[in-house]
């Protein structure tokens, strides 16, 4: 598979960019700087930059069906309409103020799967949850320090969760009735190259996974092999997500955060947004029924 060179296209500097989505309503890349408070919008066509703060950590947004998004902070959900600012929906784990909400994903049924983390990245209480007819659900995956993802295959049926800190990806089956099977090894990534970011699915069912410290996203196929691999020129590659009409112009979220200095000075295109174009397209982002 043929993949061009990443360039930055939006100068951001996030401490820690996260979340991107490609919503098709507006034809634009929708990403956050969880450590800036803030949610930011690219327009690719004419490279037009608008930023929302956020009432706290805002991790990922994600469409709403009845317009807006879903967002998560790091107590709970919350809808976010850029125009009127944040309403919460729902608590999560609100006994439990060192943990944040993190990564996310939306199935094709309007399914929000996401994940929480201890925000100081020391103890092991962050998990997985669902979120679905207004409720959300724990996954029964939990005592992880950072949880990242999770992604969905294209057919629905599996989802990937990551354990960032252990370097590993699993996979669980995904039954009808929402509920998730066992959780079975699928990729480790091996000591020195970095940690697993936030990871997304093409449209052949490939995870592609962004290495925090790694200098690279990788492609695995749905085995668990290793088939593709994309350089960049920042050390924190944090999450991908395919655009644009054909959805072949992969967008990149990177980090500045855990850089000293003099490693800074190195990366000078760190935190920035980042697009790649790929002969393989990624899969539509579905909408929560809100």
């Amino acid at each position: 598979m043929a993949c061009t060179d990443p360039k930055a296209v939006c100068e951001v500097g996030a401490e820690l960019g996260e979340g991107p989505l490609w919503d098709a309503r507006d034809k634009a890349l929708w990403f956050v700087d969880i450590k800036g408070d803030a949610v930011h919008r690219y327009d690719p066509a004419d490279h037009g930059h608008r930023i929302w703060k956020a009432p706290g950590q805002v991790c990922f947004v994600f469409p709403a069906k009845s317009g807006g998004f879903v967002a998560g902070l790091p107590d709970g959900l919350y809808r976010f309409e850029p125009e009127q600012g944040f309403a919460k929906i729902i608590d999560v784990e609100g006994d439990n103020p060192r943990n944040r909400l993190n990564d996310g994903v939306v199935d094709s049924k309007g399914r929000l799967w996401f994940g929480t983390m201890d925000n100081q990245e020391t103890d092991k209480t962050g998990a997985f949850y669902c979120f679905a007819d207004g409720k959300v659900t724990p996954t029964g995956i939990d005592d992880i320090i950072v949880t990242n993802g999770p992604a969905i295959s294209p057919d629905g049926k599996i989802l990937y969760v990551v354990d960032t800190f252990e370097r590993t990806i699993d996979q669980c089956e995904v039954r009808d009735d929402g509920t998730l099977g066992e959780r079975r090894p699928f990729v480790e990534i091996e000591e020195g190259a970095g940690f697993p970011d936030g990871p997304t699915v093409d449209s052949e069912g490939c995870v592609w996974i962004g290495l925090f410290f790694g200098w690279e996203a990788r492609r695995y196929s749905p085995a668990g092999e290793l088939i593709d691999r994309v350089a960049f020129p920042v050390s924190s590659i944090t999450k991908l997500a395919f655009g644009g009409d054909d959805l072949r112009t992969v967008y990149a979220t990177t980090a500045r955060q855990g850089l000293e200095p003099d490693k800074l000075a190195g990366q000078p295109l760190a935190g920035h947004l980042f697009e790649f174009r790929c002969d393989i397209p990624g899969v539509p982002c579905p909408s929560v029924p809100l």
